[in-house]
């Protein structure tokens, strides 16, 4: 990794979230001058007082190690006058046909590009922003080239970006990604991307240097091929459940064991959430609908992973009557977060409930989230043990490291648990009766195992 003086740079990143503030710390733990920028003041407020504006793990470590380097502004003219390159990582919600809106990323043009103006040197403007083919040389280019008053070219760099982050794991995947992924206007833009980078990544990825509409495929590809990985899977699991002496795991790790599968995302347990995978299949679907090719794959890889909530619901009718109590531990979409946009258990207390269940929640973290979802509909408990003790039925959605101890846990009754990722031992010592889907001895009985 190179750190020598000469390699540092004056970045800038508009965008202080939940992206965006780890992006911006990052850069400058790793030895970049860095301003970020943002239209809500306490997310300014925050970085300006070395505190982080967000909850993600290590994140207040990078803006500690950061200290000095890193500052936080509204103010754009600033912004264009001390750093020589922008990252733009705003939200792009999805609009009524699937596809990514550009709005917020327009605005932060159009505010980028008036500054722009009142610069003579060389900038690079990189969007980071997950965004449709198409967009970064067409609207976002014009939108650039308007409000700046100057062609991208040899004074103006444009470049698309995007990283490959998942929350809860934001710093890590920033200081370890896979690979770079870089849309350019030319060599000179990218080239500066690229430098920002060698000083950043731990693990010396490889970079990958196209065209932007090769770039913004390559994005939304990338992606979609993981949720086909989830769902396929998700559909081994389920005709586990069903074959009398099938099990999952083994089934994964014997075909993952083949390098052109691996087992990376292998493994058969809930759908998929969150912010993006959901939204990337979809738009992948939208964007091979309107150029006319055929994209059954992601529309079949969609209808598999909304179809885990229909599978987690009958497992649990087939094992209690209408009316019982169903534990449901894990809310955020995945570990280490508090987002629960698109968790599979949220949408399974929402549809135990409305299908006469009593319902309990607990999460580590995002009780206060799902809450906000399923307000009076659920009950919370402070803890998974407090949860189990009033259930009849549980069932284990995410795989918080710490719901791993509850196979020993004493409660007053036995109280069986749907452990959809394998994660109790069930060596006997508790009262936990754990229920592996993805293994089957008959249709409607997994093995339960104490």
């Amino acid at each position: 990794m190179l750190s020598s003086e000469n390699t540092r740079m004056n970045v800038s990143v508009i965008g202080l979230g939940k992206l965006g503030a780890p992006m911006a710390a990052v850069f400058a733990a790793k030895g970049h001058r860095v301003v970020g920028l943002d239209t809500n003041l306490a997310l300014v407020t925050a970085i300006e007082e070395g505190r982080a504006p967000v909850e993600e793990p290590r994140l207040q470590d990078m803006i500690d190690d950061g200290k000095g380097r890193l500052q936080a502004t509204t103010d754009y003219d600033r912004l264009v006058r001390e750093t020589e390159i922008s990252f733009i990582i705003v939200p792009t919600p999805s609009d009524s046909s699937g596809a990514f809106s550009n709005e917020y990323v327009l605005a932060a043009i159009g505010k980028l590009g008036a500054a722009l103006r009142n610069k003579k040197t060389y900038h690079v403007v990189a969007v980071t922003s997950t965004v449709m083919p198409g967009a970064t040389g067409g609207p976002i280019r014009e939108a650039l080239e308007r409000a700046s008053g100057r062609s991208v070219g040899p004074n103006l760099g444009l470049a698309y970006n995007p990283e490959f982050i998942a929350l809860g794991s934001v710093v890590n995947n920033m200081l370890n990604p896979d690979f770079l992924l870089i849309g350019e206007s030319d060599s000179r833009a990218g080239q500066m991307v690229e430098s920002v980078y060698e000083v950043v990544c731990e693990n010396k990825p490889p970079s990958r240097r196209m065209n932007f509409v090769n770039a913004e495929l390559s994005k939304i590809s990338v992606n979609t091929f993981v949720t086909t990985k989830i769902s396929y899977a998700n559909m081994l699991a389920d005709i586990c459940d069903r074959l009398p002496g099938a099990d999952v795991e083994i089934v994964t790790a014997a075909i993952g064991s083949d390098t052109r599968i691996g087992r990376k995302y292998l493994r058969g347990a809930v759908g998929y959430g969150g912010p993006c995978f959901p939204r990337d299949n979809v738009a992948f679907a939208t964007l091979a609908s309107a150029l006319g090719a055929n994209a059954d794959i992601a529309r079949a890889t969609d209808t598999i992973n909304r179809y885990q909530i229909e599978r987690l619901a009958n497992a649990v009718k087939t094992r209690v009557s209408e009316g019982a109590r169903v534990a449901i531990l894990g809310l955020s979409y995945k570990p280490d977060t508090s987002v629960v946009e698109e968790s599979q258990g949220v949408l399974l207390a929402s549809r135990l409930y409305n299908d006469g269940f009593a319902v309990i929640i607990h999460d580590p973290m995002a009780a206060g989230a799902a809450q906000r979802i399923l307000a009076s509909s659920v009950v919370y408990a402070d803890s998974a043990e407090d949860a189990l003790r009033d259930a009849d039925i549980g069932v284990l959605v995410t795989p918080w490291p710490e719901y791993a101890k509850l196979a020993n846990v004493a409660l007053p009754k036995q109280v069986p648990v749907i452990d959809c990722w394998r994660m109790l031992s069930g060596n006997g010592q508790g009262s936990v009766l754990p229920i592996w889907i993805g293994y089957g001895d008959t249709p409607k009985d997994a093995l339960m195992r104490s």
